[in-house]
């Protein structure tokens, strides 16, 4: 029986372990301004990381104080916690993708089209009060401003690397036709492209195209990126997990079975 609660605490400190990715890929979607802003991804894999550290804790004083019913118990619940992680894990890889960026004319950076992406992210960001809310986070970010120094004319613009929200949001759409004065600030041609987005445009720095559906899109382009990222780092966590539960379903299995038989061996079945 120590033997077997030596295990159980073994293995419920790799579970503790385990939980410390997880809830490190919710810290750093968080530190992203996509992320930040949507509120989407990053609070799950928080709360299911900190559930995972909590449940591996009582596994751990369940196994050295010799408490069967805590063990039990936290197998339960760790068990639980391995299908919402997986759960979480097949959502994140069935709304993400291949880049849906497409290449403008003369243009190093790509654009983004909000049909590119999947449904359910796409109306996330439908109702006009989320997308005030998480615009308004966005115009709070220095994601716009900066480009004004860090790309001074024409040339260094077009010939520049911007992530997905800068290219969606800090601009007008290539196919508007507009003529550069600065990153931030562009003229109108006399007439209007059939893209709504062109009329959207403002030279207001606290509008630019955080109106346009290409900021959405850049969004959602920005989300699907890190997304990937940390759910890639998810999905290695959840089959080490399982690994380490099914280890510590059969140390727990194995060590009743030997104290059932030591009772028996005692005379008392």
């Amino acid at each position: 029986m120590a033997m077997s609660s030596a295990t159980m605490g073994v293995l419920s400190v790799a579970a503790m372990l385990l939980a410390v990715p997880v809830l490190g890929a919710g810290v750093w979607l968080s530190t992203r301004p996509e992320d930040a802003c949507a509120g989407l991804l990053q609070w799950p894999a928080i709360a299911l990381g900190a559930a995972i550290l909590a449940a591996a804790t009582a596994g751990l004083v369940g196994s050295f104080r010799g408490l069967p019913r805590v063990i039990f118990l936290y197998l339960i619940v760790m068990l639980v916690l391995v299908l919402l992680l997986a759960a979480l894990v097949v959502f994140v890889f069935s709304v993400t993708g291949a880049s849906a960026g497409h290449p403008a004319p003369s243009r190093a950076y790509l654009e983004y089209h909000l049909e590119d992406y999947s449904g359910w992210l796409r109306r996330h960001l439908s109702p006009p009060h989320k997308w005030n809310r998480i615009s308004a986070c966005l115009r709070s970010t220095r994601t716009c401003s900066k480009l004004n120094q860090t790309y001074p004319s024409a040339q260094d613009f077009f010939s520049s690397s911007m992530n997905p929200l800068q290219s969606g949001c800090c601009k007008p759409p290539t196919e508007c036709g507009f003529t550069f004065v600065s990153a931030t600030n562009w003229i109108s041609p006399i007439s209007s492209a059939a893209d709504e987005d062109c009329g959207r445009w403002s030279n207001d720095q606290t509008e630019l195209c955080y109106s346009c559906s290409s900021c959405k899109a850049g969004l959602l382009e920005g989300l699907k990126k890190g997304w990937r990222r940390a759910g890639i780092v998810l999905l290695v966590v959840l089959v080490l997990l399982v690994f380490v539960h099914s280890a510590s379903c059969y140390a727990f299995r194995r060590a009743k079975t030997e104290e059932l038989f030591r009772l028996y061996k005692q005379g008392y079945t």
